[in-house]
């Protein structure tokens, strides 16, 4: 189990000696977290640069383009990077196993950008291997410890890793014409199982988090609220998976609505409004029980899907990322889990992202274009102002001097 920062007074055996405080070593290459929450942070402040520079047309024979581009660079490009760094800092802890750090970490990293860059090009099919290759290659290095520690608990995060290099190529095999399948379908799926995902770790993360950082917060659990929480997302994703039909998926949408706005409200969140580092992970689940309820009205023709999809996309995913790399980082390199006005001011950007987002382009009818480019600047500012702060941190070493 994480407890509070991630952090762990254990160290692997083969870790090398700690060095004196303020020692001048690089360190973006000592553990996983480093590198890909600065290429996740770099990667998605510029991508609206590099949809620019699409929709101009200066790129027209790339494998990727448009709405598809979008979908797949952020399911398997800025997602992947996050959870990448997430669980290669956190496997550590759990197994207390070394993970992967130096040049492994390095090879590792650059397939990631391997696979952005082959995305903007037309060599489709080496731009697939790339993108199925990397989530195979986490799995790896997160399994070997697992393994050996025994970790059961954990084991399934491999799962997921290898489930999504098959839906990563179930989209590119959609898109080069080799299956008669939507690639959408592919990245609904994927985002399912990313839902999983967020939905499991909140679980354990944000009622601690909520408790330890949030004096007399009394944030709580109920075992049934818990089991429900997770039987709905695995039954939305097999109403996916088997096309279920549109009344079914409704029922289904609202039900997990309910199931997790309980589970919101047992946490306490109107509680941690003081407290950044924890309200910003409160609302990342709010946004959860938003996208259910949207898409219980998209399944009945209520609304158009736009609106749930980014719910789960700019408001859960951007906040729980944004919060969940801030906290990491500063828990991973010896600094007080508290934030400063760089990071409080990136909070605010992205929520304002994710409001107009969502709800922007459903009241602003005449507005839509501009709501939806000014939510892409916002989103930008804020993982661009991350990326700035949090530069000098994730490319130096601990306060404290040890390695990681």
């Amino acid at each position: 189990m994480l407890h509070h920062g991630m952090t762990d007074s254990r160290q692997p055996s083969s870790a090398r000696p700690a060095q004196l405080p303020g020692a001048p070593r690089f360190a973006l290459w000592e553990l996983g977290f480093r590198p890909f929450f600065l290429l996740a942070g770099i990667f998605s402040a510029g991508s609206i640069a590099l949809w620019a520079v699409q929709v101009a047309g200066y790129l027209p024979s790339v494998y990727l383009r448009g709405p598809a581009w979008h979908g797949h660079e952020m399911v398997f490009g800025f997602t992947m990077a996050v959870m990448a760094g997430f669980l290669l800092t956190a496997v550590r802890n759990w197994s207390g196993q070394p993970t992967l750090s130096g040049v492994p970490l390095m090879a590792l990293a650059a397939l990631w950008v391997v696979g952005r860059v082959l995305a903007l090009t037309p060599f489709g099919h080496a731009a697939a291997v790339a993108n199925v290759l990397f989530p195979i290659a986490v799995a790896a290095a997160i399994g070997v410890p697992l393994l050996r520690s025994r970790n059961r608990r954990n084991y399934f995060f491999a799962g997921i890793l290898l489930c999504m290099a098959g839906l990563a190529l179930l989209v590119h095999l959609a898109l080069q014409g080799r299956l008669k399948l939507p690639p959408r379908l592919g990245l609904q799926l994927a985002l399912d199982v990313v839902l999983f995902v967020m939905v499991v770790m909140g679980g354990r993360v944000i009622p601690m988090f909520t408790n330890n950082g949030v004096p007399g917060a009394a944030a709580t659990r109920h075992v049934w609220v818990e089991r429900l929480a997770l039987g709905s997302v695995i039954l939305l994703l097999a109403a996916d998976v088997l096309h279920w039909t549109p009344a079914v998926v409704a029922m289904l949408s609202v039900a997990a609505a309910l199931v997790h706005g309980t589970r919101l409200f047992l946490w306490r969140p109107w509680r941690t409004l003081a407290v950044p580092l924890v309200w910003i992970l409160h609302a990342a689940y709010g946004w959860i029980v938003v996208s259910l309820v949207l898409r219980g009205a998209s399944a009945l023709g209520w609304l158009p899907d736009a609106p749930a999809l980014h719910a789960l996309t700019v408001g859960a995913i951007g906040s729980l990322t944004l919060g969940m790399m801030t906290r990491v980082a500063r828990g991973h390199t010896a600094r007080p889990l508290v934030t400063d006005g760089y990071e409080r001011t990136a909070f605010i950007l992205l929520q304002m992202a994710a409001v107009l987002r969502v709800f922007g382009v459903l009241v602003l009818t005449h507005g839509y274009a501009a709501c939806i480019q000014l939510s892409a600047l916002l989103w930008a500012a804020a993982f661009g102002l991350h990326t700035v702060r949090y530069w000098p941190v994730l490319t130096r070493a601990r306060l404290d001097g040890k390695p990681g």
